[in-house]
């Protein structure tokens, strides 16, 4: 019977940059630098300010950017090396994903104003696009 290939795409892998679900850098990116165990790892992230520490794979969300070739147990320096010559940090800003956490982020923090203020605006939006496509239907 021929092997089936894995659903999966994302395994904790040295390299992989993950997303810190909770703790003071939570939202934060960092890279495992090497893993522990089957519950930890050790994180790094030298350019988002994540320090060098132990995280429990439970806490962290992996990402689907990898930093190929980095070796294991690598210092804070050699992985920044790596992220600056690969881009990871702007990649991973650009992607919908990021977009997607920091317009939430904006969301939660807006005043009861500002709500009001995106209402309308999304009123107005709605009363042009019902317009425009009346008169073309017409």
């Amino acid at each position: 019977m021929p092997a089936q290939p894995s659903n999966f795409k994302r395994f904790v892998e040295v390299g992989r940059v993950v997303l810190l679900k909770s703790g003071p850098q939570e939202g934060q990116i960092a890279v495992i630098a090497e893993i522990i165990d089957h519950n930890r790892a050790i994180i790094d992230g030298p350019t988002t300010g994540v320090p060098r520490q132990p995280f429990s794979y439970r806490h962290l969300t992996l990402t689907p950017f990898v930093l190929s070739s980095l070796p294991r147990g690598a210092g804070t320096g050699v992985i920044r090396k790596y992220l600056e010559k690969d881009g990871t940090v702007e990649k991973w800003q650009k992607s919908s994903w990021a977009q997607k956490r920091e317009a939430i982020a904006k969301r939660r923090s807006l005043n009861d104003f500002e709500r009001f203020c995106v209402m309308l605006a999304k009123k107005s939006r709605r009363d042009t696009v019902r317009k425009t496509l009346a008169k073309a239907s017409a």
